[in-house]
């Protein structure tokens, strides 16, 4: 096999695909105008069937994630005013603010397979596989879209009892704690504040336009909780500790990777993360990777449960 090459750094004016990103961000702007407010105002009182259709379009929340993550690395319009503005407009229909999910996401690449960071690992020494347990199911079958859609209310809190909050409840030297550092400052609670105040409002109104077809709008959100939360980890379980770097690459049909925006070459990315979603597949194939396993395969292993630290080999 050929020694790996550095991936080539694209700059952003270069590489990044703006009409292809600015045309999916239109088109899942409409997409989320239709599920959540023309299906029940006007589709749903001709003829209950057409809820069906939320089905077909449940399939596209992690290809939605892809384009927000795309915002999340500045890579979905190279002004970073433009990429901004479209982060949290996408964001805050995903719903979660855009300052949230970015800082969770820039913190995972810093701190990735750290003990405190990976997703399925415990520590045996200092807790029960039970325990652990518990915590790793709920998180990746929903509690992380969840504890993202739910994470606004606790910023409306007056600001004093925000940050008393922090300091009394939160683990200073944790990743909650190193977040809330950034999110207790005055600029970001402002922020989560406005975009929590639309998110809560557009969903709000969706509730009410569904009306007794409530059910229906709770169904989109547990699939997109179920889906998010679940495919999160997918590239990371039983990867080697304190590898910050690493990811896996995993196969998936070629039609499938475009629609998620080549984010199973999860491993290029990590490497690099100022590469387009467009090049990933080019920079797989010049540094002549190969893929660490079947997407679905990996998916489904997760359910095997938490692993401890002891049971994995370390980085160094």
């Amino acid at each position: 096999m050929a020694a790996h090459r550095p991936a080539k750094i694209i700059t952003h004016a270069s590489g990044i695909p703006i009409a292809v990103n600015i045309s999916l961000a239109v088109c899942y702007t409409a997409i989320h105008l239709y599920q959540f407010f023309v299906l029940p105002m006007w589709l749903l009182p001709l003829d209950g069937r057409w809820a069906w259709i939320l089905l077909a379009l449940a399939v596209l929340n992690n290809p939605f994630w892809s384009l927000i993550h795309e915002a999340i690395h500045d890579l979905l319009h190279p002004k970073r005013n433009t990429n901004l503005v479209l982060g949290r407009a996408l964001s805050i229909m995903f719903g979660s603010p855009f300052r949230i999910l970015r800082l969770s996401h820039l913190l995972h690449h810093k701190l990735n397979r750290t003990p405190i960071e990976a997703t399925e690992l415990y520590d045996k020494e200092k807790t029960s596989v039970l325990v652990a347990a518990f915590g790793y199911y709920f998180q990746i079958l929903g509690g992380l879209y969840l504890v993202e859609f739910l994470s606004p209310l606790l910023f409306f809190l007056p600001r004093s009892s925000l940050r008393r909050f922090k300091d009394r409840f939160v683990k200073a030297d944790g990743v909650s704690g190193i977040l809330m550092q950034n999110w207790t400052q005055d600029a970001a609670v402002r922020e989560i504040r406005i975009d929590g105040l639309f998110i809560f409002t557009g969903f709000g109104l969706s509730l009410v336009c569904y009306g007794t077809y409530w059910w229906l709008l709770l169904s989109v959100l547990v699939a997109r909780g179920l889906l998010i939360s679940f495919l999160d980890n997918v590239y990371h379980y039983r990867t080697p500790v304190n590898d910050i770097l690493y990811a896996s690459n995993l196969r998936l049909p070629k039609l499938m990777a475009r629609v998620l925006l080549n984010f199973n070459f999860h491993g290029i990315h990590h490497r690099n993360p100022a590469i387009p979603w467009n090049r990933l597949p080019l920079i797989f194939r010049q540094q002549a990777q190969s893929f660490q396993g079947n997407y679905f395969a990996a998916a489904a292993q997760q359910l095997s449960g938490p692993v401890a630290l002891q049971e994995l080999p370390r980085a160094g």
